[in-house]
């Protein structure tokens, strides 16, 4: 193999190429390649930086929602309480007007019975203080006597 001037030539504008390359074309390439990768890495970085935010944030919601959830059973909680002290006091409230019903109701009873039994007293006592004018004034007959005491009865 001959080694000749064109080969030589080429050997050197090979080289010239090559070191034109790494000046001139290599820096720039390089440059806007570093460049894009770094604005990836900032992307994924930021990507990373905004998921880890909205798992904060997830978990910020689930605890509010906990603590809203837990007032939530409170104020029902209260709620039925309050309902049920109501419902109570109502019921002692109806009872109690219900008793004061009742006594009355019982006293107007009692006060009924003892005007009947006044007055049945009383016709008693009219149809015996009869019944004795009726036998004084006949004459003295068993068999009337009788007949009177029965009448009385069906009277009385």
């Amino acid at each position: 193999m001959d080694i000749n001037a064109t080969l030589l030539g080429q050997a050197i504008t090979f080289a010239i190429l090559v070191w034109f390359t790494m000046k001139f074309v290599w820096p720039p390439l390089n440059g806007m390649i570093e460049e894009r990768s770094k604005r990836i890495a900032d992307g994924l970085a930021a990507a990373e930086k905004g998921k880890q935010q909205l798992l904060d944030a997830e978990s910020r919601v689930a605890d509010e929602l906990k603590k809203v959830q837990g007032r939530a059973n409170e104020i029902i909680a209260n709620a039925e309480k309050r309902s049920n002290q109501i419902v109570e006091a109502a019921k002692d409230k109806a009872q109690s007007e219900a008793d004061r019903i009742i006594a009355d109701a019982k006293s107007q009873i009692e006060q009924e019975f003892l005007r009947m039994k006044e007055d049945l007293r009383l016709q008693v006592s009219d149809l015996v203080v009869r019944g004795a004018e009726q036998i004084l004034r006949a004459e003295i007959d068993r068999s009337r006597h009788e007949k009177i005491l029965a009448q009385l009865k069906t009277e009385l």
